[in-house]
């Protein structure tokens, strides 16, 4: 048998081997970027969905009275301490003697938008065929691909899944070992054996006392890697010889996130306030929120309205909204100045559940020496 030299691992067929389903309906914008790596894979438009309720108007009086709990000495401290407890380069002596001469506070809102979204894919992949029952085309045409029925995961929790679209089997000669179902040895090139590592071939006319020991002087050794054969498996269709070819759904459940905290004069890290526990204000959930427009803060009506705009435009052509979540939370922040033998040192607590921020603690060690 002629083997030719072929790589083991497994590569995309041919795009001629491929035939096109005639009810799959491919959306052409976009879809350069998806074939330049996969040229089977055909991206489809999501179906239109029915707007969502018309707005209400909002009697914000209420949400605006709402107050969190106000941070005292007491409450400063104890943040501190099991912020220091926590770290093991950090000494309790400072948090536990420090005076406390000023708490600044301040309360800010953050808007969060989430969006949970599902887009669908269609790619072609195979394989090995085990000669078993093969849905193909001759079973009726396959459906589109957003008329297939899944189990949507709970909203809001990403999710990434495949199926094979009913009806679209194909049975093809392997493209990598041409029907074989080996290939080969790219090591020994069938021969079964290689040169010898240690005495490569120098030593096989030597004296019989100085002959190699690894190959008694023949100068070769059997082919790890083929084991001697002179040939390996077909490592894409498992020497099979064929393999199944089918179309592969493949949908990706999203959520979107956009998030704006309003602004505040203390030197907090954004980032850590965008992570903060905060105590909600408002909560709006459907299939599709429409903007804030009556906020009291003008800032969270305009957040509102970005948001919801950026989602839209990245999301309308390529994926169907499943459902939508804003809310408006309220996230304490504090900025704690304190003494500690003879200096001013600052640190911060956000968050309802009083996490700490420092910015230079006074008891800091590494590896169990102090940095002087």
């Amino acid at each position: 048998m002629d083997l030719s030299f072929k790589a083991e691992s497994p590569l995309a067929p041919p795009a001629e081997l491929l035939e096109r389903l005639p009810s799959c309906d491919c959306l052409l914008q976009g879809d350069r970027c998806c074939q330049s790596w996969n040229p089977g894979c055909q991206i489809f438009f999501p179906p239109s969905e029915a707007p969502g309720r018309p707005q209400e108007q909002r009697c914000w009086s209420s949400f605006l009275e709402h107050r969190v709990p106000v941070v005292t000495e007491e409450v400063a401290r104890e943040a501190l301490l099991s912020f220091v407890d926590s770290k093991c380069c950090y000494g309790s002596a400072a948090a536990g003697d420090l005076v406390i001469l000023e708490l600044k506070q301040q309360v800010l809102r953050r808007y969060r938008l989430e969006t949970f979204s599902e887009s669908r894919i269609s790619e072609w992949t195979f394989q090995p065929f085990t000669n078993h029952s093969v849905d193909g085309p001759q079973r009726g045409p396959s459906p589109k691909l957003w008329d297939i029925k899944v189990q949507v995961p709970p909203m809001f929790q990403e999710d990434t899944r495949k199926f094979q679209v009913p009806h679209s089997s194909l049975v093809k000669e392997c493209h990598k070992c041409h029907g074989h179902g080996r290939y080969k040895c790219s090591s020994c090139h069938g021969a079964g054996t290689v040169r010898c590592p240690s005495c490569s071939r120098a030593k096989r006319r030597a004296r019989p006392a100085r002959r190699c020991q690894m190959c008694s002087g023949s100068g070769r050794q059997r082919c790890s890697t083929c084991s001697g054969r002179g040939n390996k498996t077909c490592a894409t269709c498992k020497g099979e010889k064929k393999l199944l070819h089918f179309l592969q759904l493949v949908i990706v459940w999203k959520n979107s996130l956009f998030e704006f905290v309003s602004e505040h004069q203390l030197d907090c890290p954004g980032d850590l306030l965008a992570k903060a526990r905060g105590e909600t204000l408002f909560k709006d959930e459907n299939t599709m929120v429409y903007p804030i427009v009556d906020f009291p803060l003008r800032e969270m009506s305009l957040a509102s309205q970005r948001g919801i705009a950026e989602h839209s435009a990245a999301l309308a052509s390529r994926a169907r909204v499943l459902q939508q979540r804003q809310t408006i939370e309220l996230v304490p922040l504090t900025e704690v100045r304190y003494w500690y033998q003879g200096k001013t040192y600052v640190y911060y607590i956000y968050g309802t559940d009083h996490k700490v921020y420092v910015v230079d603690y006074p008891e800091r060690y590494c590896c169990g020496c102090t940095i002087i």
